[in-house]
């Protein structure tokens, strides 16, 4: 490939990936979005976020699976009551780095 051909290939590849993020906001910005769907949207993160963590704290590697005594779980759950309790960013990432360090080193 020339190098014609590869900043066409880098140009191309920067437009798909804008807009899919762009068009939504310029889309919705200036529109008052019904409050039920506002609630929905809200709840995509958490679902997100549990989606990628839950394989993780649950299943072992391949095959998967499902295990109840993976150290990871084991931290998750107090790092989890620090957080609801706490609200502090900073404090559970500490908090769940210890517990993971501190039952990986006892187990």
């Amino acid at each position: 490939m020339s190098a014609t051909n590869y900043l066409l290939l880098i140009i191309c590849m920067g437009v798909v990936t804008y807009l899919p993020r762009m068009l939504p906001l310029v889309t919705f910005s200036r529109r008052k979005l019904p409050s039920w769907f506002v609630e929905w949207l809200e709840l995509i993160p958490p679902a997100i976020l549990s989606a990628l963590i839950a394989p993780t704290l649950f299943t072992q590697a391949a095959p998967r699976v499902f295990v109840l005594g993976k150290v990871e779980l084991l931290a998750a759950l107090p790092t989890l009551a620090f957080a609801l309790k706490t609200r502090s960013l900073a404090g559970t990432v500490v908090v769940g780095m210890l517990c993971y360090w501190g039952l990986h080193y006892l187990m």
